[in-house]
């Protein structure tokens, strides 16, 4: 492993690399010719079937195309079915592995990268996988067929060439690292799917994909069931090895949370995450797990922690003041919510990058300093001499200067200073209109959340109104920025790259279907953004996250939340077993359903 390492770095000083695998920055765990990863067993049985839930944000769908804008796709069609030229794994954060590609070249110049398709690799129709298959998904997927984010994803993508018929090279608009993995990821599907049709024209055409399942029964709109492909044609690839175990992997939905759990404890389906410590603590109870019929546990993980809180919609002239902003913020008393609502189960957030070595912390570091200064005329002068901002903590001790009551003071303060005073019964600005503010939700579960900060709010002159609305309803609203406050949480990653583009960056802050909900459109961050996508190495990568998180943090765009340590599981117990490694990075719902097996009962039909 030492001389692969080595190798490796000869390879990135003289600026190219070939081989079985890439790592963004040199980190290749597994040889050529590795058996399998060690977080699976090789060993285990293929049969039997899992049920799973979607999460009620996804309580139907009215398509099977994953890939555009408008209606709702199955929840996990992209992974089961879809596959991609390269796959990462549990333990790698910024490494990935052959699939569709048996291999990967990275030119000299690292300006492009080539992949040669392996000869067994065949879609669900038994048509080989060819680089005109790979050209063919990637020009669909920049195209306004698809859904906005594809094209910001691959926007430093300078086009797809295909140099014979498994063979295809990717060309860059600059060097940059992250690049190899961002095309291997790309999601290949077949020019024959839909006939020839615009992409976003395919809507209920059965999915042809080249992965492990295959769509099976379904109740539409509701139930589905993915069904192992018995002639997949990657089953003995080394990343493929121990596996996709279960014959069937049947997802149930259901459009809120009571009715959920409620159909888990009935034994409708055998896995359930709950993201709400009071349900948590309060509703996984009763007969069935006390008598050790469902299990309940805590998983470890070493995930980046999830952003979560509540974002504005800057572009609304109300939400255009930091000040305003950061009042709203310090209306929440997290630590009260904490005691009486979370069962102090979580650790509030601070940045965007959560517990992670990317968010910032106090002043800025000399490396900071060295991407800031240049941006200096652009600035606050509080990002350089003041601490990065933080959450307020409210103090029971009335002394304290850290009270509700001084966060109140504070906030009425700004929002005095903003041009917003309380008369008349409310808060007004010189035009004497109210200030509203709409909190819009599709489940009610943040409800119990709202009604305590409402009443925070109110006492600063805001009418504060919670509106909750049906999935399909809220994603539309959100599809065109129609909303002023809403939660939102965004998965944390191990290394941050590309896709902050189109969560941050200015481009996308008006294209409809992006994930820049804020509506962040600032050259300073764009610089930033900029350093972070051409970070050839983890050092250039930290500073600038840093940077970026500082930035983001002194404009108040979020009131932040919270965030747990732990994965919070349940499963139906003597059904399903589970390999004795548990990886490093995983979400609970693709580790089970990629790496358990079924028990011998489950692989005879017993339920």
């Amino acid at each position: 492993m030492r001389i692969l390492f080595f190798i490796f770095l000869f390879c990135i000083q003289a600026g190219a690399w070939a081989g079985h695998a890439y790592g963004q920055f040199g980190d290749i765990k597994y040889p050529a010719g590795f058996a399998h990863f060690d977080y699976v067993n090789a060993q285990a049985p293929k049969g039997g079937e899992i049920a799973m839930v979607a999460p009620t944000r996804a309580s139907s769908f009215d398509k099977f195309n994953p890939f555009t804008l408008k209606g709702s796709a199955p929840p996990a069609i992209s992974s089961l079915v879809f596959e991609t030229l390269l796959t990462g794994n549990f333990e790698e954060p910024t490494t990935v592995y052959g699939l569709l590609a048996e291999d990967v070249t990275v030119a000299p110049d690292q300006l492009s990268v080539t992949f040669n398709i392996n000869s067994l690799a065949k879609f669900h129709n038994g048509q080989h996988v060819m680089a005109a298959d790979v050209k063919h998904s990637f020009d669909k997927l920049i195209s306004k067929e698809a859904a906005p984010q594809y094209r910001t994803y691959f926007s430093e993508v300078k086009s797809a060439v295909v140099i014979n018929e498994r063979t295809i090279r990717f060309d860059f608009k600059r060097a940059n690292a992250e690049l190899p993995l961002i095309v291997g990821g790309l999601p290949v599907f077949p020019r024959s799917w839909g006939g020839g049709k615009p992409l976003d024209q395919i809507v209920t055409d059965p999915p042809i994909g080249s992965g492990p399942y295959k769509l099976g029964r379904m109740d539409f709109g509701r139930d589905i069931q993915y069904e192992r492909d018995l002639n997949y044609w990657g089953k003995d690839l080394n990343v493929r090895r121990g596996t996709y175990n279960f014959d069937r992997i049947i997802y149930r939905l259901y459009k809120d949370n009571t009715a959920q759990l409620e159909a888990f404890k009935a034994g409708e389906f055998d896995y359930i995450q709950s993201f709400v410590a009071r349900e948590w603590a309060r509703a996984y109870q009763g007969k069935a797990f006390d008598s050790g019929k469902l299990i309940k546990q805590d998983l470890k993980h070493g995930n980046a922690g999830d952003f979560q809180g509540f974002m504005f919609n800057t572009r609304l002239v109300k939400f255009q003041d930091v000040r305003v902003r950061e009042a709203i913020g310090l209306a929440m008393d997290y630590e009260w919510m904490n005691r009486q609502l979370f069962y102090n189960a979580y650790t509030r957030v601070h940045g965007y990058f959560v517990g992670s070595d990317f968010e910032a912390k106090d002043l800025p570091s000399a490396q900071e300093l060295r991407l800031l200064e240049p941006l200096k005329n652009k600035l606050s002068p509080a990002v350089f001499n003041q601490s990065v901002p933080v959450p307020p903590v409210t103090s029971l001790d009335p002394n304290s200067g850290h009270t509700l009551r001084d966060h109140l003071r504070r906030a009425r303060d700004l929002l005095t200073q903003a041009g917003w005073t309380y008369r008349d019964g409310a808060l007004r600005n010189a035009k004497g209109d109210a200030f509203t503010l709409e909190f819009l939700d599709n489940s009610g579960s943040m409800g119990r959340v709202v009604t305590p900060y409402a009443k925070n709010l109110e006492k600063l002159g805001f009418k504060v109104n919670y509106k909750v609305v049906d999935f399909a309803i809220l994603q539309k609203r959100l599809d065109v920025f129609d909303f002023e406050i809403i939660s939102n949480r965004m998965v944390g990653s191990e290394a941050p790259g590309t896709e902050l583009l189109e969560r941050y960056g200015s481009k996308s802050a008006n294209i409809e279907g992006s994930s820049n909900l804020i509506g962040v459109k600032d050259p300073v961050v764009d610089a930033l953004l900029d350093r972070v996508v051409a970070a050839q190495t983890r050092a250039q990568l930290v500073p600038a996250l840093r940077g970026l998180d500082r930035v983001l943090r002194h404009q108040h765009y979020t009131v932040p939340h919270w965030y747990g340590s732990v994965h919070r599981v349940a499963w139906r117990a003597g059904r399903f077993e589970q390999p004795a490694v548990t990886p490093r990075y995983y979400q609970p719902e693709s580790w089970i359903s990629s790496t358990w097996w079924a028990t011998s009962a489950n692989l005879q039909g017993v339920r």
